[in-house]
């Protein structure tokens, strides 16, 4: 009677606990054998996982499209730098071409210019002119200095060697004076 007033399912309770007990005993020797086992592949397994593979990749991509912006940043630097040194040697030119302006501005400097470029002459100024041949001087270009000039002599070493060579060979002697002097005409003096 005592079996029956028990609540169902208590009716083998000392030996569900017992059981239970040594179920949690195997399963937590089940999860130590595991995790050995986890451990044990662990080991063996590379460390290279897929993972790390897609990381890779991603990184690889990822500098070759940055090495390729770097260069065209880099190309692009130095087109600049080019450019602005083209834009100051400009302005250099331009700063020249001014003073040139502000110089044919000036009275002063375009009756300078008239004179001696174009042979102008102020009124009342007597103008000379240099010949050459008789004919005037060409513009304000003077001939070759090597054409105007004399015949040149000789450096002094090439005397040296005039003298060197007659001394080693002299000359004949020379021939004794005519008896009579002849004039152009033939005639005797």
């Amino acid at each position: 009677m005592s079996e029956e007033k028990r609540p169902p399912g208590r009716a083998h309770g000392h030996r569900d606990a017992a059981r239970a007990q040594q179920l949690r005993r195997q399963s937590s020797r089940e999860r130590a054998a595991l995790r050995e086992d986890a451990r044990r592949e662990e080991r063996t397994r590379s460390r290279f996982t897929g993972r790390m593979a897609v990381l890779v990749l991603v990184l690889a991509v990822l500098a070759v499209s940055y090495a390729s912006s770097l260069r065209a940043y880099l190309e692009q630097r130095n087109d600049i730098e080019a450019h602005e040194q083209q834009i100051a040697e400009a302005q250099v030119a331009i700063d020249d071409l001014k003073r040139e302006q502000a110089r044919w501005e000036d009275p002063a400097f375009v009756a300078q210019y008239a004179r001696e470029h174009l042979g102008y002459v102020t009124p009342g100024e007597t103008p000379w002119v240099v010949l050459e041949d008789g004919e005037p001087l060409s513009g304000t270009e003077l001939p070759d200095p090597d054409s105007v000039a004399g015949p040149e002599e000789p450096a002094w070493f090439d005397d040296l060697w005039e003298s060197t060579k007659i001394a080693g060979n002299p000359p004949e002697a020379p021939r004794p004076p005519a008896a009579t002097i002849q004039d152009e005409s033939g005639e005797s003096e």
